[in-house]
């Protein structure tokens, strides 16, 4: 079993900080992450080093009980252990989109916003929720800093997001003469038009500040450096 401390000591002492380039597909805002997802997923997995393939899938099988997908979160989740979503940013200090989904101090097995696959990876119900935030400044792959920090040091309970979208939501749904369908996003309006062709759909766009500007006080960030790791959690964490 693999844990935040053991992927430290990993990027420490394999120390490598170029970010492979990751073109298969269109869509230029997942492809992007997907070098620096690699890192991080070696580094966990500590299989930095391990150039044969089907190794390397062996070492992700004992270690990952499930590896995301594109489009809901978390992108790694560690067998019997944390899960993981992994930001690629090109400046240190930028805030951090999440898109539809609001930030999370943890995850929960029922949450509308997994997969099923996510769901059902292992027998859960709420797990630690790690976010790994890289630096990889415009038109480089090198990248710069690395925070890896727990959402409960930085992000709120999960009612408080949610009675927001609720809030919300339940607003959008009380226009008089307006069909609605179910959705995860904050409304989804069907045949807006006089013909019944058009549909409307409403969704969050959820930002949280960087750790880097939330955390100035614990550390700041130097730009004469070539690269900095950075680790935060609680004390009760280990």
């Amino acid at each position: 079993m693999s844990n935040i401390i053991k992927a430290f000591i990993n990027i420490v002492n394999n120390y490598q900080t170029t970010v492979n380039n990751v073109t298969n597909g269109n869509n230029r805002a997942n492809n992007m992450g997907e070098g620096l997802e690699s890192l991080i997923k070696d580094a966990f997995a500590g299989a930095t080093n391990e150039a044969n393939e089907q190794s390397r899938l062996e070492f992700f099988s004992r270690i990952y009980s499930y590896s995301g997908n594109k489009n809901n979160p978390p992108d790694l989740i560690l067998r019997n252990s944390d899960a993981i979503e992994i930001k690629k940013l090109e400046s240190h200090s930028t805030a951090i989109a999440l898109n539809s989904s609001y930030p999370k101090a943890k995850l929960f097995s029922d949450s509308t916003m997994i997969t099923t696959a996510c769901r059902s990876c292992e027998t859960w119900t709420q797990k630690d929720m790690l976010y790994a935030i890289g630096n990889v400044p415009k038109n480089t792959n090198q990248l710069k800093s690395l925070w890896l920090v727990y959402g409960d040091c930085f992000c709120a309970d999960k009612e408080i997001y949610e009675r927001i979208k609720d809030t919300i939501s339940n607003g959008i749904a009380s226009i008089p003469d307006v069909e609605f369908t179910d959705t995860n996003e904050l409304g989804k309006v069907k045949k807006v038009d006089p013909l019944g062709v058009t549909d409307l759909r409403i969704r969050g766009m959820w930002h949280i500040d960087n750790p880097t500007k939330i955390f100035n006080y614990l550390y700041r960030y130097d730009d004469t450096k070539s690269f900095q790791l950075i680790c935060l959690m609680k004390q009760e964490k280990y």
